[in-house]
């Protein structure tokens, strides 16, 4: 988990200062319509579109995108979309066990799309269950090294509020709970004021597989083709990648 932990966290923030920064913006502000659009506009009555916000004020969406996210998930202003949830499975190269999170209004373009940049990138599509019983759903909140908070410091603010461990990702801590604990290890966080950037669920992987540097290439490639496309929200993987190989990647 760590390697595409480390990678994926530092990928993220690039991709806020270069030339992904539309397609970022697109995917966080799509994820704050759905969520008002299922769980309602109050922010404090409705957790997945607080953290939805989150993410994207932290990720420097502006506002003004934000409130017009919010008006078309309530209904108050035209252009909704009726987006929905899909999941793909797949092995990428090494035998890489890929889940991959769809967010779309056209089912059809979006399994063509992803089929087709997996078998673009050495990778081919996997029946559902075959790949997902690998991964156990979790929730995960990321907390930048920004102050003079400590590893301990983290650790004591959310024990008691259901965490099951915290990493650490270089940059970042990344704090591990059952989802339905989500809510209460960010709120711990809160009022430890210990500022987080991201609380999200997401597909922890059983087993990794340790990759070198190719294989981390062709892997990268994939995931990110795999979210250069407009229909696509997440991708989670198990592999892992040393210190070392991240290095040479890049």
């Amino acid at each position: 988990m760590s390697g595409h932990s480390k990678w994926a966290t530092t990928k993220h923030k690039k991709a806020v200062i270069d030339s992904r920064r539309a397609k970022l913006f697109a995917k966080l502000v799509k994820k704050i319509e759905v969520a008002a659009r299922l769980g309602g506009p109050d922010v404090e009555g409705n957790p997945a579109l607080f953290d939805a916000i989150q993410k994207a004020k932290k990720s420097s969406v502006p506002n003004d995108n934000i409130e017009r996210a919010l008006k078309r998930g309530s209904g108050t202003e035209e252009g909704a979309a009726d987006y929905q949830t899909i999941m793909y499975e797949g092995y990428g190269p090494n035998g890489v066990a890929v889940l991959i999170e769809c967010l779309t209004d056209n089912r059809n373009r979006a399994a063509g799309d992803v089929r087709l940049v997996m078998t673009r990138n050495e990778g081919n599509m996997a029946d559902p269950g075959s790949v997902s019983y690998m991964f156990s759903r979790k929730g995960v909140v990321l907390v930048s090294k920004i102050g003079s908070f400590t590893e301990d410091d983290v650790l004591s603010a959310v024990l008691d509020a259901g965490a099951e461990e915290v990493n650490d990702l270089g940059d970042s801590f990344e704090v591990i709970s059952e989802p339905n604990d989500l809510v209460q290890v960010r709120t711990a966080l809160q009022n430890a004021k210990i500022d987080y950037d991201s609380a999200d669920t997401s597909f922890v992987p059983s087993v990794s597989v340790e990759l070198d540097a190719e294989a981390a290439k062709k892997i990268f490639n994939l995931i990110e083709s795999l979210e250069d496309l407009d229909d696509v929200q997440t991708v989670w993987a198990n592999f892992d990648v040393s210190d070392e190989v991240m290095a040479q990647v890049g």
